[in-house]
Order: C-alpha cells, then structure tokens, then sequence
C-alpha cells in the first residue's frame, strides 16, 4: 500500500485488517462504520502525534458503489514520512523489519489489445452526450475509456508504483488492493478543522518545447470550452464544501504543470462546522463534476447507460484516514488495475458544449500515453501502441 508525494507519505505492507465493502447504497457510510469500530476497539500507543501516525486505513473506493466494491486495508506495518519527520507504526506485535528490500522485477513486455471500433465507438458516444447537452439535460458529463494488457509474466507492483512516482512527480503515487496510479487530484485533505480539495478540469498537451508548451498553456486560459467545463467542476465542488463548513475560499484558476499534461486547477479551502472525517468528506462530494458531470445524477445515469465497461475503481475516491478522521483522499485517475499478467489502464475526458469528439479523443490518449511512457522506462522497450486516428484511417504509434 502506498501513498506518497515528493518522498512524503506512507509506505505499508502486510494486512492486519482488510475491510472489504460490496457494492450497493451506502458503501462509504458502512466503511466508515467498521473502521470506526476497528479503531474503537483498538489499543494505540502514538508518541508520534500528528495527521498520519498510528493505525492508518489504506482505501480505495468503486466510482459507482451500486456496480463495483471497495475496499480499506490496514497494514501491519507502516512506514511514514512528513516535513522531514519519519515513523515506523506497527501493528499487532509485527517485529521492525531488519532487512533491506528485496530487488524489484522489471515488467515482462506487456502486449496492448485495442480495436479500430473503440474509435467509432467513441465518436458516438461524444456525440450522443452533446445531444444530450444540447437538450437542457446535462450541462457537462465525463466519459471514458480503457486499453487492456497482457503481460509476458507476474507483474511485480512495485516496479509499476516506482516507475509511475517517477514520471509523475508532482502527484500523488498510489498502490491500494490491486489499483496504483499517479494522481493529480486531492478530492478532499482534512486535518483537524481544515479541509482542502484541488479541482482539476480543463486540459491541454505539454509542448515539445519550451514556446510550444507557453503556447498551450495561454491556449487554456484564453479558450472559454476550457473555462466552462473547469467552472462545472468548482461549482460542484464548491456547493458541497458550503453546506459542511463555516467559510469557503475560492481563488481564481491557475495552470498545474504535470509531465505530459497541463490544467486548469483551483484550490479551494473551508472550515468545517463539525468534526466530519476525512472519508465522510470524500463521500460527501464523490461523484465531483470532474469524474461524473453535472447534474450528477443525470451525467451518472448516462454513463451507466452508454459506457461498455463499468470503471470498477477508476475515478473513485483512493487514500488514507487515520483513527483520528485525519486523511487525504484523492481520485484515481492515471492509473492502472493489475491481477497478476493483466493490466487494465483508464484514461477520460469531459464533454461540454463545444466539445469535439476527435478532440477529446485525443485527450484520452495524452493521459493513456502518461502511463505507458512509465510502463514503457520500466521495461526499457519501446512505446506500447495504442490506437490514435490517422488521415488515413487509425494507425499504430
């Protein structure tokens, strides 16, 4: 399990408890309850004191809870780093590690199954959610994708976590139940009384140089497409956040910079009214107009409708809470799902008005490629193909 950002975070392993929690209504509110209990029931020795020391619950949420599971993990132990303090929290009895670890595996080549439908497939969909858009329904909703892979051998997580925390160092690496990704997005950080959530909507390419990349980025502040369906996105979320804190701080956008993508994000911030956790907070605002649509409902009963494939896990809520109620929860997007030789990668897009389907095609594949360059330096071969429309029809890239 693993939950780090520019070497601070947790880093766990072995399972003193795993919570696993089935699909159906109130999935957050009955995982909640059993840590609650577990924490409750528990005897904590912390000398450590702050957000993060003690038991910790590694989770990792479905998008949909009514088709996918959950599940929360505590480690036996864990190994933690903030602002140049580091711990070690054992549980039940687990003797400190004396050894140094053991050397990762490299990934096997790994072979990509994509169709030459998939595309077709996807300009409809884009097509019929403007439909939908432009009858009032909907003003924004998120659709995505999937490109499955086979691997020539057991993939060894760890060697996936690594290469990913190296190609996205500005995010989030995350490992929790089978899911590990690079996340951009806090949904939602809580200590004691504060709380933040960082909205990302709204994307172009990075440049291949230096006044390319300006480019682009005076190209997503200046195109009023981008603007709207970011400002989706800060309503959503800001309208949750009022309704559980005494004040709420909006800032204007700004431009977030990551390997291979750049944003629109805004930083909002909130005092909360009650002692809320972290994982109540996250369900509070899950499914955020960045992952779903707004209105969500409407957007969510559109995705159930038109997706192929049910996201399972993919942009749901992943992170941490500790017995306090203490955590951060971020969105799993750039990520991948692994059991065993198969891996599953997700990438989406959001669709407003103005929204052009080879567009946001292309979108997806910036974000599939973010991961399959990770994937590609860790077995030191050449770029996985992955579908990408030519003048000519699609061809391999």
């Amino acid at each position: 399990m693993v939950w780090v950002r520019g070497g601070d975070g947790f880093v766990g392993w072995g399972e003193a408890v795993r919570i696993k929690v089935p699909e159906g209504r109130g999935a957050f509110a009955r995982a909640e309850q059993a840590l609650r209990d577990l924490f409750a029931a528990s005897e904590i020795h912390d000398e450590v004191n702050v957000p993060g020391s003690g038991p910790v619950a590694f989770g990792s949420f479905a998008f949909d809870s009514e088709h996918g599971s959950s599940v929360l993990i505590v480690p036996r132990v864990i190994l933690a780093r903030r602002a140049g303090v580091s711990w070690l929290t054992t549980l039940e009895g687990e003797a400190e590690p004396r050894t140094g670890p053991s050397r990762y595996s490299p990934i096997a080549p790994i072979s990509w199954s994509a169709t030459t439908a998939e595309h077709a497939r996807w300009t409809t969909k884009v097509r019929t959610a403007l439909a939908e858009i432009r009858s009032g329904h909907m003003s924004k909703v998120v659709l995505s994708r999937h490109l499955n892979g086979l691997s020539a051998g057991i993939i060894d997580p760890r060697s996936m976590i690594e290469a990913l925390g190296r190609r996205f160092t500005e995010c989030f690496t995350f490992s929790c139940g089978g899911l590990m990704g690079a996340t951009p997005e806090p949904l939602i950080r809580k200590e004691g009384g504060r709380v933040e959530s960082l909205v990302l909507a709204g994307s172009v390419p990075r440049g291949a140089d230096e006044v390319t990349d300006l480019a682009l980025r005076a190209t997503l502040h200046s195109s009023a497409k981008l603007a709207h369906e970011h400002r989706l996105t800060v309503e959503s979320v800001e309208e949750k956040l009022a309704a559980l804190c005494t004040e709420v701080s909006v800032p204007p956008p700004m431009s977030l910079v990551l390997a291979n993508i750049q944003h629109l994000a805004t930083l909002i911030s909130g005092r909360l009214r009650a002692d809320d956790s972290a994982l109540s907070l996250a369900a509070a605002l899950h499914p955020t107009a960045a992952v779903c649509g707004t209105p969500s409902a409407v957007a969510l009963r559109f995705i159930r409708e038109f997706e192929s494939a049910r996201r399972a896990r993919y942009a749901g809520p992943v992170g941490w809470m500790d017995s306090r109620g203490d955590g951060e929860w971020g969105l799993a997007l750039r990520c991948a799902s692994v059991i065993g030789r198969r891996v599953k990668l997700w990438a989406g897009a959001g669709i407003v008005e103005g929204s052009e389907p080879q567009a946001e095609w292309l979108e997806t594949e910036v974000k599939l490629s973010g991961v399959l360059d990770a994937l590609s330096a860790v077995q030191d071969l050449p770029h996985p193909a992955i579908l990408t429309p030519g003048q000519g029809g699609l061809t391999h890239t």
